[in-house]
């Protein structure tokens, strides 16, 4: 499922495989929550801009349309003509995000639907029965995310409660994969580690979650109120814990900055929907750093994006054009910079890889970490 092909110091060249594809890593996941990029992106249009990966999420997908609506269509991949690899997200980030909608208890999560008020509980089992009807290829553990800083003792036991999940997803899952009628039987299992800030909490949680020998592990909780600092140093601590052999995942981060300092720490996989909110706002990465298109010195730009670049935007239409279409509100614009983001999320993996296979990532990292998170 996974294999190692390389290493720089903490850095990780390697290959997963799963029932829908091969992939190559370290990967950036593009996420489609909805079973859509948001900004009028389709998975045909996720094929030319090099996703690996698509991901999407279970709560949202069990709310509308309904996870037994996707099963009846075959499920997820059929429903989005995304033939390539998905990981769905558990449903255990709602746990955070929508705080004030939800109550945590042993058995699970109470939620009022963020779309109409129903009332929905989602547990460790519901999760898995979710994502067994979704039939994506990873299926991430239930767990809780603590936002950052929170109480010792109230992580400590969040972190406890969320190892029982796992122990409870892993079991369902199990279940699910062996019937006959299971939509995608080679489902994986990823677990997600835990802990806050708190260096002790995260080492014992990782240490207890790789007792269960799952395909994955998940890095959680990040990127969730500390700084990047913390974040790095929560990495440095617990990544030499995390089983070898298997494909690590640091969710929901970040900016190419981050993915590079990631990298360089040993994460393998990671998602985030920044490239493409911030597209939405005209907010756009190149090799150059951060460009915001709403400013006024664009207005008669008729050069592209980024010169060179070859996603659809920049071989077919200049700054000056796609400043016009968000300026007036269409669709169009926002489409064009979501996928010019996406494109350099994909093609930045693209980079990161070749340095690994070619035994120069350290200079790549000197070279790129702080240029990329300029503002130009």
């Amino acid at each position: 499922m996974f294999e190692v092909l390389k290493t720089e110091g903490r850095a990780r060249r390697g290959v997963f495989t799963c029932a829908h594809g091969t992939v190559q890593t370290p990967v950036f996941q593009n996420v489609g929550t909805q079973a859509a990029i948001k900004g009028a992106v389709s998975a045909r249009d996720l094929e030319t801009l090099g996703c690996q990966i698509e991901l999407s999420n279970t709560y949202h997908l069990h709310v509308r349309p309904g996870d037994q609506v996707i099963r009846q269509l075959g499920g997820l991949h059929k429903f989005m003509n995304w033939n390539g690899p998905i990981l769905t997200d558990s449903g255990g980030f709602q746990v955070f995000s929508l705080s004030s909608l939800r109550r945590i208890k042993e058995e699970g999560v109470y939620f009022s639907s963020h779309v109409d008020g129903k009332k929905i509980f989602m547990g460790p089992e519901e999760s898995m029965q979710i994502q067994s009807n979704l039939g994506s290829d990873i299926a991430m553990a239930f767990d809780e995310c603590c936002e950052n800083p929170s109480p010792y003792e109230y992580v400590k036991a969040s972190c406890e409660r969320t190892t029982r999940w796992l122990h409870r997803c892993k079991a369902e899952l199990d279940r699910l994969n062996s019937l006959p009628d299971t939509v995608n039987p080679q489902q994986m299992l990823f677990g997600i580690n835990q802990g806050g800030t708190y260096d002790d909490l995260r080492v014992e949680h990782m240490k207890a979650i790789a007792e269960l020998d799952l395909p994955g592990y998940a890095i959680g909780g990040l990127a969730v109120g500390e700084s990047h600092e913390v974040m790095y140093h929560i990495l440095d601590v617990v990544l030499p814990h995390a089983p070898v052999e298997k494909p690590r995942y640091l969710m929901g981060v970040g900016t190419p900055s981050n993915i590079i300092e990631g990298v360089y720490r040993g994460i393998d996989f990671f998602d985030c929907v920044m490239p493409t909110r911030n597209a939405r706002h005209g907010h756009l990465y190149t090799w150059d750093g951060v460009m915001n298109l709403n400013n006024a010195k664009y207005q008669l730009d008729d050069r592209p994006i980024e010169e060179g670049c070859q996603c659809p935007a920049c071989r077919n239409y200049s700054r000056a054009y796609i400043r016009h279409l968000l300026k007036a509100g269409e669709m169009l614009g926002q489409r064009l910079c979501v996928m010019h983001n996406l494109y350099f999320y994909n093609n930045l993996m693209v980079k990161i890889r070749e340095a690994l296979d070619e035994g120069r990532y350290t200079d790549f990292r000197n070279q790129w970490t702080e240029r990329l998170a300029k503002r130009i």
